[in-house]
């Protein structure tokens, strides 16, 4: 446990970003896996989606919750499973 003050303050703020950025990596992840299953059933709606994900990777990669190499790796990955169903 920290003994300053502002090493004290800077736990709890760091503990309510943390919590922050899991729920966007949390929401991203299921996103992905939502995409994977639509491939099968729904083509037209698992694209929809893919632009989404994308969309959305790219904001928690400019807030830097993912590294951005990471953002452009999964996006090129969903843009070839989407290119494939063509």
């Amino acid at each position: 446990m920290p003994v300053i003050k502002s090493a004290m303050k800077h736990m709890r703020s760091d503990a309510r970003k943390a919590e922050r950025n899991q729920t966007v990596r949390s929401e991203l992840k299921t996103l992905y896996k939502k995409i994977v299953s639509l491939i099968g059933e729904n083509p037209e709606q698992a694209k929809a989606e893919a632009k989404l994900l994308a969309s959305k990777l790219d904001k928690a990669a400019q807030r830097n919750i993912i590294p951005k190499q990471r953002a452009g790796r999964k996006k090129s990955r969903l843009a070839v499973l989407i290119s494939k169903l063509k």
